[in-house]
């Protein structure tokens, strides 16, 4: 167990510290959601001071996950992503509810953000060199709060049971993705000759795939379990044993803004810390009067960490009384106890084995 906590370990620092190329196309459709106008920082500013100045964090989110952002009749998001939003604004703000959401798609979402629609991405994005590098998107990636992994689902009756089954037959999949690319690096390398069926919002792609129009559907596999809930009849549909790339998710800032970025950073990081301290939604108070000096500088108690970041020196205060660490969000939106019912795996801090790992706050 210690040689493989190691191994993750090593994996994860080599993730955090990835930069660099160009990815997919981003269309120039306006994003859907709230009529609120958010204008794009001038000036040199930091988007930190517009979203102080405004009273409100805009996210933007996917909102039709359930587990990872989800809009519920009455208009009310929920998840794993929503929760991020949520902590930033409880950071920046003082008020994890002044997040003003908006939904999405694949094609719309890097226009959104560089244009200054919406202030940061916490939505299904995966991390890549194309999508880092200021001759690509341009983009800075926080840290991971979900590693994931391409797949695909079809239904039970099927007898398809891996790639090579699809040879002639169709794939729904949602075009401006990394799952549209890894998924034609795959087949390449099998030799598979497929058709892509190619949706431009996740909605159509799994619409499609419940009207029989694609034998397949291939997206994160998280994204895969929480669709297959919503599917007419969940238990005829199945995913397969298959793995096809390195998907991490996390919530994504612009390039050229290090204040910014900072604090979108170090709040991420402050969820991991906070489970890896043990600190909780339930114990928060009391642990301010712990006498360890590294929570003690975590929760503000004593130094000027979050006064450095441009925040309130007790902002991870204010962040875990909102959602709770990275651990509660996790259980409580797509954990053993969620409907979702996923295993945290790599997601288990690194203590523990898996990936999640935070710098020191120092």
């Amino acid at each position: 167990m210690q040689k493989r906590g190691s191994l993750l370990l090593a994996v994860a620092l080599s993730v955090v510290t990835i930069s660099a190329c160009n990815s997919p196309t981003a269309s120039n459709t306006a994003g859907s959601g709230s009529e609120t106008t958010t204008t794009a920082t001038t000036g040199g500013a930091s988007r930190l001071d517009t979203v102080k100045s405004r009273g409100t964090l805009v996210c933007g989110v996917e909102g039709s996950i359930p587990g990872f952002s989800f809009v519920d009749s009455s208009g009310n998001y929920s998840g794993l992503d929503v929760d991020v939003c949520k902590a930033v604004a409880a950071a920046v703000l003082g008020d994890a509810e002044k997040v003003e959401y908006r939904n999405l798609d694949s094609t719309e979402r890097f226009t959104a953000l560089s244009g200054g629609e919406v202030d940061m991405l916490s939505r299904n994005t995966t991390w890549t060199s194309s999508r880092d590098a200021a001759g690509g998107n341009g983009l800075e990636f926080a840290p991971t709060t979900f590693f994931d992994g391409q797949g695909i689902m079809v239904r039970t009756d099927s007898g398809i049971t891996d790639l090579e089954g699809f040879e002639g037959k169709s794939i729904c999949v949602e075009t401006g993705t990394t799952t549209e690319l890894n998924l034609a690096d795959r087949m390449r390398e099998l030799g598979v000759t497929y058709n892509e069926v190619k949706f431009q919002d996740s909605d159509a792609t799994y619409a499609a795939y419940a009207e029989g129009r694609c034998e397949g559907v291939t997206s994160d596999r998280s994204q895969l379990a929480a669709r297959r809930t919503t599917l007419p009849n969940p238990d005829e549909h199945v995913l397969l044993d298959v793995v096809m790339s390195k998907e991490p998710l996390g919530p994504v800032t612009t390039n050229g803004d290090s204040q910014w970025y900072d604090a979108v950073k170090w709040v991420t990081f402050g969820l991991i810390q906070a489970e890896e301290f043990g600190i909780t939604q339930a114990n928060v108070q009391q642990q301010l009067q712990s006498e360890n000096p590294e929570i003690r500088r975590f929760l503000g108690v004593e130094g000027d960490l979050g006064t450095q970041l441009g925040l309130p020196n007790d902002f991870m205060v204010k962040v875990i009384e909102a959602v709770g660490n990275y651990g509660e969000i996790y259980e409580r939106n797509v954990g053993e106890g969620s409907e979702l019912n996923l295993e945290r795996g790599q997601n288990q801090l690194w203590t523990e084995g898996g990936l999640m790992y935070s710098p020191p706050f120092r």
